[in-house]
């Protein structure tokens, strides 16, 4: 079963930015939308950005203008710059599929923690 690997997590002050990045193995990503999902304690997990495979991008009202996710098929990574970074984007970040037909098995990462705080 493929399961996304993401990194690029890490401790940033208010105002920061962080870029995240995810490797995704096998056909699971030249067949299906990508995206980057987010879980903060306490609190169901989110969709904030997602790719279609043609690059169409869509975002969580929170994050729009803040953020932006880009998808490179040649190498299946996708990423997620963020930028004007509020301590309410503290969270774990993992990176998924999107939609409602998913092709292909796959199961969540270990996910990335990003941490906003001064």
């Amino acid at each position: 079963q493929v399961q996304p690997v993401e990194s690029g997590g890490g401790l940033v002050q208010p105002g920061g930015s962080l870029r995240l990045s995810c490797v995704v193995s096998g056909s699971i990503f030249s067949r299906n939308g990508m995206g980057w999902y987010r879980q903060a304690p306490g609190k169901q997990r989110e969709l904030v950005a997602s790719a279609t495979i043609g690059g169409i991008t869509n975002y969580a009202d929170s994050v729009k203008g803040r953020f932006t996710i880009s998808r490179d098929n040649a190498k299946s990574t996708v990423d997620l710059q963020m930028n004007s970074l509020k301590p309410e984007d503290t969270a774990v970040y993992y990176c998924g599929v999107v939609g409602r037909i998913v092709y292909g098995t796959w199961s969540w990462g270990q996910g990335t923690q990003v941490t906003v705080s001064s």
